[in-house]
């Protein structure tokens, strides 16, 4: 526990102020990049990739589970991350003729990230970079860049660059798909995103103040939140928590759940709510202590979000995490601006 915690209202630390910003910051982002994502969609449709594989650390990979899903399931493209490793460690990349390589960053400075791209570039790889920094190594090397727009972010965990990462992979798909539904949907994203931040999810507090262990369920398109919220669980209320799918959490796991366990279980309305929400009562039934967004249930804590394109809908939830997770680092006695052994910029090797 933080010594120098933070004793006034969570709204006075950086993470809430930031992830405040995002509305914002996305509206700027959509604005800016107009012209730019119609040209990448025109490559893209050009390039006819085989495959499209992501790099990223931390946050940024969150936000690249979502590009997977979101690729896959509107692109039809196979989609997959490729260890850092292979390139900066092990010097083995595989050919990437035909592939898009897509790296993102909030700061474009990791020796492994760089050396991955570096490498994928000679391996035939179209490199394009979603990175807040613009003036970074990483915008520099990429092929292509799209800038987050997300301003400063000082905060050691990220917010606003997660979901502008989120919001420019959206774009992308967009555009590269020529989705009119998922362009609109993305156009009122900055409005969806100042209610989705009003929204109240203190009732949680009470059920995670003192607990040591948690679980955060969701499935497909909500997966990178479930694995964004367990990052921040971790990383700003120092409680461990595991993210998994609501598919892959029966292969084992589930023999932990019983009377009293934690769990966030997130859903988004796509074809994924119905198995989200049979797995959330087996959980109800197990005895846990549920904590449900995006679904209903009168013996789960009901946490509330808004209904749009399900493409969005986590992005929206991400949102009101965020307001409730400083909350909760608080409560817990914990400064979420400043985690424990960790730095902004992490680089690794």
């Amino acid at each position: 526990m933080a010594e120098d915690a933070p004793r006034d209202r969570p709204g006075k630390t950086l993470m809430f102020v930031e992830a405040g910003e995002a509305p914002q910051r996305i509206a700027a982002q959509l604005e800016r990049n107009r012209s730019l994502m119609q040209r990448l969609g025109d490559k893209l449709r050009a390039i006819r990739p085989k495959a499209v594989v992501t790099v990223a650390r931390g946050s940024s990979d969150n936000a690249a589970t979502f590009a997977r899903y979101l690729i896959e399931t509107r692109a039809r493209t196979l989609t997959s991350s490729q260890g850092l490793s292979i390139a900066s460690v092990y010097t083995a990349q595989p050919p990437l003729d035909g592939s898009v390589l897509l790296a993102i960053s909030q700061s474009g400075r990791s020796p492994d990230l760089l050396a991955t791209v570096t490498a994928a570039k000679k391996a035939g790889a179209f490199t394009l970079a979603l990175v807040n920094a613009e003036d970074s190594p990483l915008a520099e090397l990429a092929d292509d860049v799209v800038p987050l727009c997300a301003g400063p972010e000082k905060s050691v965990a990220a917010t606003k660059t997660y979901l502008a990462a989120n919001a420019a992979i959206v774009g992308l798909v967009a555009a590269w798909t020529e989705d009119d539904e998922l362009r609109a949907a993305i156009a009122r994203l900055p409005a969806l995103l100042e209610k989705a931040w009003a929204l109240d999810w203190s009732a949680a507090i009470a059920h995670l103040a003192k607990a040591q262990d948690l679980y955060v369920i969701a499935r497909g398109l909500g997966f990178g939140l479930a694995q964004e919220a367990a990052l921040k669980f971790k990383e700003t209320c120092g409680l461990h928590a595991e993210a998994f799918s609501a598919a892959e959490v029966q292969h084992g796991p589930m023999a932990l759940v019983g009377p009293g366990f934690p769990a966030l279980i997130l859903s988004q309305g796509d074809e994924t709510s119905a198995g989200v929400e049979t797995l959330a009562q087996q959980f109800i039934r197990a005895g846990a202590d549920v904590m449900l967004a995006g679904l209903n249930d009168a013996r789960a804590v009901n946490l509330p979000t808004i209904a749009t394109h399900p493409a969005l809908e986590p992005l929206l939830m991400a949102q009101s995490f965020y307001r409730f997770a400083a909350a909760l680092s608080v409560a817990r006695g914990f400064d979420p601006d400043r985690p424990r052994l960790l730095n902004k910029i992490t680089e690794t090797i």
